[in-house]
C-alpha cells in the first residue's frame, strides 16, 4: 500500500476511534507528511519496502538538518520517530503490511527536562494580578484560577460549558484526551471567581450563540492563544520573570498537590495521565526540594 493512503487511513483510526485531539492529529499529519515525503525521495512508495536502515538514515538526516532543514532537537527527532513507528505498526494490525520493520530501530532517550514551576507564593501573585473591574477581567480572573484549582490542560478548560459549572458543588467533569471524564475538584476560590464571571462579565460578552463558559469579545470561544496571552499579561502585571503558559499552572498544580502530601495515584487522576509513569516526573521535583531543605537545614549537609 502506498505510503500517503496508509497515513490517511491511520489519521481516520485515530481521529474517529481513538478521539484524538485536534491538536495532537495536527502534529501526527506534520511528521507523516514529513516522513512519507522522506520516504518517496529515497524512492520508496510502498511502505512495504521501508526498512529500519531507511528509517535510521531519516532520524539520522533530521539531528543533522539534511537538504538545508533546520537541524531537530533530540525530543523532536524522537518524537517524529515514533509516528512512524505508529504508523508501520498500524500497517501491520491492518495486514497491509507484512512486518513492523519500525520496531527495530530503538527510540533515542533523550534528556529529562523538568518542567518549569511556581512557586505558591507566585501563583497567589499571579491570580491577584487580573484586575477585576472589566469583564475581560473578570473572565481572565476565573480562567487562572480554574486552570490552577484543577491542573486541567488549557484545552480542557477551554471547553468547559456553562452547564459543566452551573451545579458544579465543588467538582466538575473535565474531558481529556480520548474523550474520557474525570471527575476533579474545583475549590471554592475557582468557584468564586467562576461565580463573579458569570454574574458580572459573561453576560456583556455573549451574544446567545455560544453555550462555551470562557468567551471573548466577540461571543465565541475564547481561543487557546487568547488564554495564553491572558496568563502573559497576567505574569508580567505580577513581576514574574519566569515563562508562564496555561501548562504551568497545570505543572505547579502538580507539585503543589504533592508537596503537600497527596499520593503520586491520585495525582494521576486528577491530571488525566493514564500512566503513573507519567506522573512520577513531578516527584523528581518534589525530590529536589528536599534535597534543599535538608542542605541548608541537616548539621551535616
Amino acid at each position: 500500500m502506498r505510503a500517503e493512503e496508509l497515513a490517511s487511513r491511520w489519521h481516520t483510526h485515530l481521529a474517529v476511534e481513538r478521539g484524538v485531539s485536534d491538536h495532537t492529529l495536527s502534529n501526527y499529519d506534520r511528521d507523516l507528511r514529513r516522513y512519507v515525503g522522506w520516504l518517496a525521495a529515497a524512492g520508496v512508495e510502498d511502505l512495504a519496502g521501508g526498512t529500519p536502515r531507511h528509517l535510521g538514515a531519516d532520524v539520522a538526516g533530521l539531528r543533522r538538518g539534511a537538504g538545508g532543514a533546520r537541524p531537530l532537537a533530540a525530543s523532536s527527532a524522537a518524537r517524529a520517530l515514533v509516528v512512524a513507528r505508529g504508523l508501520h505498526r498500524f500497517g501491520v494490525a491492518e495486514g497491509v503490511l507484512p512486518a513492523d520493520v519500525a520496531a527495530e530501530v530503538p527510540v533515542a532517550s533523550t534528556s529529562e527536562k523538568l518542567p518549569d514551576t511556581l512557586s505558591v507564593e507566585e501563583v497567589a501573585a499571579l491570580l491577584e494580578a487580573c484586575p477585576t473591574e472589566t469583564a475581560a477581567g473578570l473572565r481572565d480572573k476565573a480562567l487562572l484560577e480554574a486552570l490552577y484549582a484543577t491542573g486541567a490542560r488549557v484545552s480542557e478548560v477551554l471547553a468547559l460549558s456553562v452547564d459543566d459549572v452551573a451545579d458544579a458543588a465543588g467538582v466538575i467533569a473535565v474531558t481529556g484526551k480520548g474523550n474520557k471524564q474525570r471527575l476533579v475538584p474545583l475549590g471554592s476560590h475557582a468557584q468564586a471567581a467562576i461565580d463573579a464571571y458569570l454574574v458580572r462579565g459573561r453576560p456583556a460578552m455573549a451574544n446567545g450563540k455560544s453555550h462555551a463558559l470562557f468567551l471573548n469579545a466577540r461571543g465565541g470561544q475564547l481561543s487557546r492563544q487568547s488564554a495564553w496571552n491572558a496568563i502573559k499579561v497576567a505574569a508580567r502585571r505580577a513581576g514574574i520573570d519566569k515563562d508562564v503558559s496555561p501548562h504551568t499552572l497545570r505543572h505547579s498544580f502538580a507539585t503543589h498537590l504533592l508537596e503537600g502530601g497527596a499520593d503520586v495515584r491520585t495525582v494521576q487522576e486528577l491530571l488525566g495521565h493514564s500512566s503513573v509513569t507519567t506522573t512520577q516526573i513531578y516527584t523528581h521535583i518534589t525530590a529536589d526540594s528536599l534535597r534543599e531543605v535538608w542542605a541548608g537545614a541537616h548539621p551535616r549537609a
